[in-house]
């Protein structure tokens, strides 16, 4: 017997029974359809995340201030070992250093007539909008004039704006920060939330305003460093680590009073999350596959059953036990292909669902087709064998005296 002919005799067997030949492949269509919608849920949340970090600004280096650790005994304020002496030697000395800027954030009232909030205030250097890739939608951002000058100039984010400023124009406004009033000369462009922050929950002030008139402090708590290309990056990550430990005077038994991390370094560690993630729904997922593997032995082993005379008469007009073999297979087989490409559609219209009413993030992936529906047409041939099997060693003459 062909193949084409064993295919032939599986369709005509589906056909005689469509409504359990559709239960049947359920748990087939139902698993191929969730392997691919929760690997583009994955996917989608790992380009998301990619998006985000390569939005901070490309091939950046992060200083944070720290402790100064001796033993188990901690030295030293932990916001207070970074200053702008640091900031200028580092563009000085380190290599590659195309851009920086330091920061001083902290969380502070801010009012404007009846509304009253606590946000995000970041004193930033003017670079900060070409070093982190963050620039006014509307308005301008401060000069370095106006920060030599300490001048009380705000620049808000969207956030910010809209809930302040929900129907009139912002530029020109004035807002209280802490008491102190500043004139707003611009809006922020849309960053949109993290899981963790609103990055448009945020006022922008002169690095210098915030230290002086705001907060009374004269360090810094953040470093942007932005580097030429990323193949520097690990050097410049040296040289500048070498080139603080020097200048805080620390000893070589010392752990460092900063810590440095690379734009490379947190895209690593969010991909690898969201890989573990995609990896981890994907496997919940393909269980059901196995479900509809288990359904289909089932129904296979029915079928052997109802059929037992017709494999009778088949063999006694010739049929070997591997065409009875083939036969079974086949329809096994045909049955995992046929839910497999139903589940296809399902996946893809369930991804597509997934971004219109939930507004997750998600990334059809041809892989990720082609694995599931490999892994279907495997479930069919490793369920279908044994059934299969059955078939074909049944004794001729026992099978014709069935009824």
């Amino acid at each position: 017997m062909t193949l084409g002919a064993s295919f032939r005799i599986a369709l005509r067997a589906m056909a005689a029974n469509p409504l359990r030949s559709l239960l049947t492949a359920l748990g087939v269509i139902i698993g191929v359809g969730a392997v691919i919608a929760m690997v583009a849920i994955g996917q989608g949340a790992r380009r998301a995340v990619t998006e985000q970090v390569q939005a901070l600004g490309s091939n950046l280096l992060t200083v944070f201030a720290g402790q100064v650790q001796l033993g188990r005994i901690a030295r030293g304020d932990p916001v207070q070992t970074l200053n702008m002496e640091d900031v200028e030697e580092i563009r000085k000395a380190v290599p590659g250093v195309t851009g920086i800027s330091a920061e001083y954030s902290r969380q502070a009232q801010v009012v404007f007539r009846a509304e009253n909030v606590i946000t995000q205030i970041s004193g930033v250097t003017p670079e900060f909008q070409e070093v982190r890739n963050f620039r006014p939608a509307r308005g301008e951002f401060f000069t370095e004039a106006e920060m030599r000058s300490r001048a009380k100039v705000a620049i808000v984010g969207k956030t910010v704006a809209d809930r302040f400023f929900p129907d009139t124009d912002p530029i020109g406004q004035r807002i209280r920060i802490r008491g102190i009033t500043f004139t707003v000369i611009g809006v922020m462009e849309e960053k949109g939330a993290t899981s963790f922050t609103d990055r448009d929950d945020v006022v922008f002030v002169p690095l210098t305003t915030a230290q002086r008139r705001l907060f009374g402090v004269t360090h810094v708590r953040t470093i942007h460093v932005q580097v030429a290309t990323s193949e520097e990056m690990p050097a410049a990550q040296e040289a500048l680590t070498e080139l603080l430990r020097t200048r805080h005077r620390l000893a070589p038994h010392q752990e460092n009073d900063f810590t440095v991390r690379s734009q490379a370094d947190i895209l690593q560690t969010f991909t690898s999350v969201s890989q573990t993630m995609t990896v981890l729904l994907g496997g919940i997922a393909a269980v059901s596959l196995i479900v509809g593997g288990i359904g289909i032995m089932n129904i296979m082993l029915v079928s052997v059953t109802e059929r037992t005379r017709e494999i009778g008469i088949r063999m006694a007009v010739g049929a070997r036990r591997r065409d009875i073999l083939l036969q079974f297979l086949v329809e096994s087989v045909a049955l995992s292909v046929g839910g497999g490409m139903i589940g296809i559609g399902v996946g893809v219209l369930g991804s597509q669902a997934i971004t219109r009413f939930a507004g997750w993030s998600t990334l059809l992936s041809l892989q990720a087709v082609l694995l599931a529906f490999t892994f279907a047409v495997a479930v069919g041939v490793f369920f279908g064998l044994y059934p299969a099997q059955r078939a074909a060693r049944l004794d001729p003459i026992v099978a014709l005296r069935h009824e």
